[in-house]
């Protein structure tokens, strides 16, 4: 039976998007057949990680779901072991980037990744805390649906299973990677606020979002669009599309990779840092791999800490840092498209040293450059005056750290690529205890369904590599 990875990863109070996605887990496993690992990593504060347990405590059991609830320390403990087992060279350093002291978007969803490796799944499928579903005809429209149908299949196999194909037939024999959908309801950044107070600031600071040569007709449109998601249209029916997604009509919330995806390359493991987790989605489209777009938008909303003005300050410096990290990304961007069919190797798996020497090599901005973005920022968020000028005098009081941590955090990814492939292998096999089970996995059945283009190890290795894990591993 096929093992599927569910995952929340959360920092804030969400019991009823935990119940919300525990329904998802269930209704993957009644349709699909598959066994679903519910996985919440919590770094929530003592109250709400008191309520989440609570709430996954509660959770019915059901046929198929099998639901996980790790804290910070199970899941350092976990993290502990692997990077013991992988043997490699700076243990303590890496230990750091995969749980980091600061807010990682990035180092949340590598954990799964990881956890995932361990239990044994072929996909992640991600969800976000401050997030809903959508509803047609008094039932909620799960995502899950159309990653189940498609993930980790042949193109042409989906084909006929999607409502139009726009894929280069020359890929149709390569596995579908990831499946996504957007959101619907507030913007994914707060920038709105901005926008109604100063149009041209907020062009400014969107337009920094952007990579540099795009013709100014096509630069204002994208700058119109950005972080709008797929607008405020309520759900009335599917609509799927077999292509190479384009990164702007996915949000992180809405997303599923396969194994052959996240197994290869995980996510820059950036601090305070919106955005960062938008890697592998902008990696499958360069490599060109397939995926399928869909409707099934989730609903999203800014929960009451990001209104607060602690919370407030908080995102608008990881806005900022994003701003500073953009150039560095796109030049990994344009390598790794730039190595065309080099990035994959013969099976159609991405070659983790390209990304590498991508991230190492990449055309990052000089530091005049990087010190002029920084100014731009600064003086757009004082032109807006009130808590924005707040906002700009504590980016002033930080402004060479906040300049140098954007170098040094493409520095730390490089590293993470080059650890990521023994991480993985030694996370192989070695099973967290779930904390609340609906029906326990078979630790003497296959995991996969068979999908060699993505790396699936044999039976009798996945059976020999999963001794029984004591409580408290994870």
């Amino acid at each position: 039976m096929r093992r599927v990875c569910l995952t929340l990863p959360t920092h804030r109070a969400c019991a009823a998007t935990v119940r919300a996605v525990a329904e998802e887990a269930a209704y993957g496993a009644r349709h699909f057949g598959v066994e679903v690992h519910l996985l919440v990593l919590d770094s929530s504060g003592a109250a709400d990680l008191a309520a989440h347990r609570e709430a996954v405590a509660a959770l019915p059991p059901e046929p198929g779901v099998v639901v996980h609830h790790f804290d910070e320390e199970e899941q350092r403990d976990f993290l502990r072991g692997a990077v013991a087992r992988s043997g490699l060279a700076e243990p303590d350093r890496v230990l750091d980037l995969m749980l980091p002291s600061g807010v990682s978007y990035g180092a949340c969803t590598n954990r799964a990744f990881l956890i995932a490796e361990a239990l044994g799944c072929s996909s992640v499928h991600r969800r976000d805390s401050d997030s809903r579903y959508q509803y047609l005809d008094g039932k909620p429209v799960f995502p899950l649906h159309h990653e189940l149908t498609a993930i980790g299949r042949r193109a042409a196999d989906v084909a006929g299973l999607v409502t139009r194909s726009r894929l280069d037939p020359a890929l149709a024999g390569r596995p579908v990677a990831m499946v996504g959908g957007s959101f619907v309801g507030e913007m994914s950044v707060d920038v709105a606020e901005i926008r109604a107070l100063d149009p041209l600031v907020h062009d400014d600071l969107i337009g920094l979002s952007l990579p540099d040569g795009y013709p100014e007709i096509w630069r204002r449109n994208l700058v119109d669009e950005a972080f709008r998601g797929a607008g405020t249209a309520a759900f009335t029916g599917d609509l799927t599309t077999l292509t190479t997604v384009s990164p702007t009509r996915v949000d992180m919330c809405n997303v599923a990779f396969a194994r052959g995806v996240y197994g290869r390359v995980p996510l820059p493991p950036a601090t305070d840092t919106i955005g960062s987790d938008y890697f592998l989605v902008h990696l499958v489209h360069g490599a060109r791999l397939p995926g399928v777009l869909h409707n099934r938008h989730i609903v999203n909303f800014h929960t009451p800490e990001r209104r607060s003005d602690a919370g407030f300050l908080a995102y608008q410096l990881r806005l900022a840092k994003f701003l500073l990290a953009v150039p560095y990304l796109h030049g990994v961007y344009a390598g790794t498209a730039a190595a065309g069919d080099g990035l994959l190797d013969a099976d159609g798996l991405v070659r983790a040293s390209v990304v590498a020497a991508a991230i190492r090599d990449g055309a990052g901005p000089g530091p005049v450059e990087n010190a002029e973005r920084f100014d731009v920022i600064e003086r757009s968020y004082r032109k807006l005056g009130g808590r924005y000028a707040a906002a700009a005098d504590v980016l002033a009081a930080r402004r060479e750290r906040l300049l140098d941590e954007a170098r040094r955090d493409m520095a730390d990814f490089a590293l993470l690529v080059d650890a990521w492939g023994p991480l993985v292998r030694a996370s192989e096999g070695r099973p967290p205890s779930p904390a609340h089970e609906g029906r326990a996995p078979d630790p003497t059945r296959e995991n996969r369904s068979p999908s060699p283009a993505y790396g699936n190890r044999s039976p009798s290795s996945a059976r020999e590599k999963r001794p029984p894990s004591p409580k408290g591993t994870v």
